[in-house]
């Protein structure tokens, strides 16, 4: 006995169909790998405003915080470099080196700008803009799509901006 029409939109093989018509895999990755690297950008950006409008005795609680972040975010940016490396069967011996010895650096920059006292913020900054200059330079070799590298661009400006505008904010409003 049947209590209700079947719906054609809710049938699994349909669903599918429909899924693997209009909405293919790149789509849904170039589409996530968006909404993340801009949600990504949240901390960044509120850490940023936080040091121009809470009480001044907050600024270095923002400044330690916003610190925090981009040195995870920063180490991040190697990591895309050693899985990409691993997955990618394509790559010489001369770029397995390469890319294995770069996705290293950007951790150790970001280890650096700790000990860097008040150029702590321009040795990220610098880490973040090298390491889109690296990847606008190597994506090819992974195969990455074009928007990938828009993307980085448009994720490392900001990033350097609301890193910029922390440090301003410090050394204007800062005890």
């Amino acid at each position: 006995m049947r209590f209700a029409p079947r719906c054609a939109l809710f049938d699994p093989t349909v669903l599918g169909r429909l899924l693997d018509k209009y909405m293919n895999k790149h789509f849904l990755n170039k589409r996530l790998t968006h909404q993340l690297g801009f949600a990504g950008l949240v901390p960044f950006i509120l850490l940023a405003l936080a040091c121009w409008l809470a009480n001044t005795d907050w600024i270095e609680v923002f400044l330690n915080a916003q610190q925090v972040y981009a040195i995870v975010t920063l180490s991040f940016l190697g990591g895309i470099h050693w899985g990409a490396t691993l997955i990618s069967g394509d790559l010489s011996a001369e770029q397995t080196r390469r890319a294995l010895g770069w996705s290293v650096v950007p951790v150790l920059v970001a280890c650096f700008a700790t000990v860097c006292g008040g150029f702590r913020f321009a040795v990220l900054m610098l880490g973040f803009i090298g390491s889109y200059q690296v990847d606008k330079r190597v994506s090819a070799w992974y195969k990455a799509p074009a928007w990938f590298i828009r993307l980085r661009f448009n994720l490392t400006c900001v990033v350097v901006v609301a890193l910029l505008l922390t440090v301003f904010a410090a050394n204007l409003r800062g005890n």
